[in-house]
């Protein structure tokens, strides 16, 4: 085992945290002791992780700790309030006061639900996140964005509300199936394509040993994109500028996983596809050029991703549900589009017919 630790801050003033970055960190009780504010302590996790690692976690908390746990069920489509009900449920049968600390045990899902609970009870209590999937460990975890999701649109009710801690364990993913992996290095590719053509590059150099799960290559990507998103959420917590481009793919995504249905496509799937089309319409606006992207789908192809429009959606579909999105302003459809690999820009789009043509192109194709 590789017992190189990475330690990161996000340096948010009085609300700063750790990420910490390694190898069993899980089975390393100091990492989670030292952030839990009292005896009182309720784990979130779903059916699908607790058989693995909710006893491995229990059995790491401090002698006389109060340990409840909330288990819910495995999926996107269970993000809604009547199963962030169920966390209340847990924390007032329990007679949790202000002092408990919540952990968020699992992927996205659990984590988005997590912190809102804990942003929202007793209006507001400590929480930890301990990400499970790549996808959690390199994006959801970090920034403080929690919610649900409504019927309409995709994380619509939340709040911003920054964890105590992040958990990081790469052993964890020796779990994860191959799906859920490649799910999580679109969200690895985004911050390349947005901001950093270097990582891009060892990205196109390194797929495989992620997608081997190699230790050393999965430390130094996760340890990469948390750095990013840690340095633009540092500079803009609550998206009003530059933290909107970590959205890029996430739009045209959104409305793929809001169409389909939440689950039929993952969340990272979703995002690889989007981010190929937002591609495509920055060639067609002029800016960057059909060689780099080509190079965003060709990566998305070796990662194991889809490079493409479902068959089952027309523009028609995509702009019904990219008008309800939350980063939308005056009538005009947000975007965050690149100018070139590496330099991703907020684009305000009023022409629906240029998203249409994105869809609705010969083939059906990003390429």
């Amino acid at each position: 085992m590789n017992n190189k630790l990475e330690i990161l801050n996000v340096d948010l003033g009085d609300r700063s945290y750790p990420i910490y970055i390694g190898e069993g960190l899980l089975t390393q009780p100091a990492f989670v002791e030292k952030h839990i504010v009292s005896n009182q302590v309720l784990i979130v996790t779903n059916e699908t992780i607790a058989p693995m690692y909710l006893s491995q976690l229990v059995d790491q908390l401090p002698v006389g700790v109060d340990v409840r746990t909330a288990i819910l069920p495995d999926g996107e489509r269970f993000k809604t309030l009547e199963y962030l009900n169920k966390i209340f449920d847990s924390l007032l049968e329990n007679r949790c006061n202000r002092q408990v600390t919540l952990i968020a045990l699992g992927g996205g899902v659990i984590g988005d639900m997590t912190g809102f609970a804990a942003a929202s009870y007793q209006r507001g209590v400590s929480f930890i996140q301990l990400p499970t999937t790549l996808l959690s460990q390199v994006d959801s975890s970090v920034g403080g964005k929690t919610g649900v999701n409504h019927r309409l649109g995709k994380n619509m009710i939340g709040a911003f509300y920054q964890p105590k801690a992040v958990l990081i364990d790469t052993t964890v993913l020796s779990t994860l199936p191959a799906k859920e992996l490649s799910a999580g290095l679109a969200e690895v590719i985004k911050y390349g394509a947005i901001n950093d053509v270097d990582f891009f590059v060892w990205l196109e150099k390194n797929i495989e040993y992620l997608l081997a799960q190699k230790a050393d290559a999965l430390i130094y990507a996760i340890k990469r994109s948390c750095e990013k998103k840690a340095e633009i959420v540092e500079k803009d917590e609550k998206e009003s500028g530059i933290r909107a481009t970590l959205n890029f793919g996430h739009t045209f995504g959104h409305a793929i996983e809001t169409h389909m249905g939440y689950g039929e496509w993952l969340h990272g799937e979703a995002v690889a596809a989007g981010m190929c089309l937002a591609a495509e319409l920055s060639v067609q606006l002029g800016w960057m050029s059909s060689d780099e992207a080509a190079r965003i789908k060709a990566l998305c192809i070796k990662a194991n991703l889809p490079v493409k429009a479902p068959e089952e959606m027309d523009g028609a579909d995509f702009i019904k549900h990219m008008k309800v999105d939350k980063k939308n302003t005056s009538g005009s459809i947000r975007l965050v589009l690149l100018k070139n690999l590496g330099e991703a820009v907020i684009y305000d789009c009023t022409d629906e017919s240029l998203i249409k043509k994105v869809i609705d192109g010969k083939d059906r194709d990003v390429s």
